[in-house]
């Protein structure tokens, strides 16, 4: 595969021909497939898959604008190199009626429920038994493990560029409340608990009550959660005498507490929706 990503990226896309879109369709079959990643963790790490990320840039240059379908009185149009998936049952996959829609080469586990409207875009990748809630996105080449639970109006941002910069990454058995946006490669270590209407992002540093620190990304490492981190939407003083005259504060997401038995009660995915 290192093969195949190497020739596309040494065509220029303004002249891409057959032969590079057929090379083309065997990388999307193998992200389709949870064979090839945007990002990888290693020893704990996680890396940004570098060509990854540039073929599916040299994907979006040499694509030809299409007629993509319709449906009932929606038309679509886009880029011939970006399709869609379709599924069947027999996949083990439970995409709900209702206007949901996965991009090409992302990777979508079986076990895996997507409920209406959802959107997982190119690159993406939503390990086993993960639940994708309505008006989710997962972004692309996110990276969302085991046992997710993404809820509604959940925010995964997408981190195509720079290709160097790892994109968000939620580890296994993370719950993500209603309303919360996880941006700019921030990283969610498994187990944590990331409470209704958070913001993660790489200008907001994150206060840890419990081990009195803030974590904030750095030069030379994104934003991270903890594992087992439960965290909350909270405020501080603004800084400044008019911000102090005024009583103004800013928003700051707090880590309140560590995981505990009570919280694994409060945050279990409900059987019977699987």
């Amino acid at each position: 595969m290192n093969e195949i990503l190497s020739t596309l990226l040494a065509r220029d896309p303004a002249n891409a021909g057959d032969a590079d879109f057929a090379l083309l369709d065997q990388v999307w079959a193998a992200m389709r497939e949870g064979r090839l990643r945007s990002a990888n963790c290693v020893n704990g790490r996680w890396i940004a898959n570098t060509d990854v990320k540039r073929v599916i840039l040299w994907a979006f240059r040499a694509g030809v604008l299409t007629d993509a379908g319709s449906v009932g009185a929606f038309s679509f149009t886009d880029k011939h190199t970006l399709p869609v998936q379709r599924f069947a049952a027999e996949s083990g996959r439970r995409i709900v009626p209702g206007g949901s829609t996965v991009r090409d080469a992302a990777y979508v586990a079986p076990g895996v429920i997507v409920m209406p409207p959802a959107y997982i875009n190119i690159g993406a990748y939503v390990d086993a038994d993960t639940l994708v809630d309505s008006h989710a996105l997962v972004g692309s080449c996110a990276q969302i493990g085991k046992r997710v639970h993404l809820s509604a109006a959940v925010q995964i941002g997408g981190v195509l560029e720079p290709v160097g910069a790892v994109p968000v990454i939620v580890e296994d058995d993370v719950m993500v409340g209603g309303n919360s946006g996880i941006y700019e490669g921030t990283i969610v270590r498994r187990r944590a608990v990331i409470g209704t209407g958070v913001i993660l992002n790489a200008s907001t540093p994150v206060h840890d009550l419990v081990n009195g620190r803030v974590l904030r990304k750095t030069a030379d490492a994104p934003l991270e959660i903890p594992e087992n981190a439960v965290v909350v939407a909270g405020s501080r003083p603004a800084r400044g005498a008019y911000a102090a005259a005024e009583g103004l504060q800013i928003y700051t997401p707090l880590i309140i507490k560590y995981r505990d038995e009570k919280t694994d009660a409060a945050t279990a995915l409900e059987e019977s929706l699987r």
